[in-house]
């Protein structure tokens, strides 16, 4: 087998996997999220480098449509606006970055996702303490230990795996799940 037909099999397998040991998890945040929109509350999304890029995807599926034509849903990635984020780095160091955001936007029942392949991102992990604080329901998004993380969350996907592009391609994948199925619910038929 060559290089890329392994790479492309390390992912098929990981994707196998996930579907084999994580289907409740991605059931129970999808319903989760359902929930939250339907009672007309947020979704945040937090990540640091290819995570940010995920949680800035998913928001525009939400705002934006992932299959069908319907109204926005109110999903706010909070890693685009980068005045915030550095005036927060340089004012009061990056690992508040998050936090200070969550703390000044979050309400009862609004729900975070929070994605970090290792699930020890110290910047992540103060974001989380914070919204569940403020009455989020917090989700996380890790690899195969899931790190400080997993404890740190009301529920947490974990990634069967220890190879950050496989968990990134995972975390995309079950956002893009996520997104079928909130439609789905939310506007019927139509997708």
């Amino acid at each position: 087998m060559n290089e890329i037909e392994s790479q492309l099999q390390e992912s098929i397998n990981t994707k196998k996997e996930l579907l084999a040991t994580q289907l409740a998890a991605i059931q129970k945040i999808a319903q989760i999220t359902t929930d939250a929109f339907r009672k007309n509350h947020r979704l945040y999304l937090i990540g640091n480098g290819g995570s940010a890029a995920d949680a800035q995807h998913i928001a525009g599926e939400l705002i934006g449509r992932f299959k069908i034509n319907r109204r926005p849903l109110p999903a706010i990635a909070l890693s685009t606006d980068t005045s915030v984020i550095t005036a927060l780095a340089n004012d009061f160091g990056y690992d508040t970055c998050f936090a200070r955001q969550i703390e000044a936007l979050v309400t009862t029942g609004d729900v975070v996702f929070a994605l970090s392949t290792s699930g020890n991102s110290k910047g992540i992990l103060n974001a989380v303490h914070i919204a569940r604080e403020r009455g989020a329901i917090t989700v996380g998004f890790t690899g195969k230990d899931g790190g400080l993380l997993k404890d740190a969350v009301d529920i947490c996907l974990r990634v069967p795996s220890d190879n950050t592009p496989r968990i990134q391609e995972c975390h995309i994948t079950v956002g893009h799940v996520v997104c079928f199925m909130v439609e789905k619910e939310l506007f019927g038929n139509k997708v």
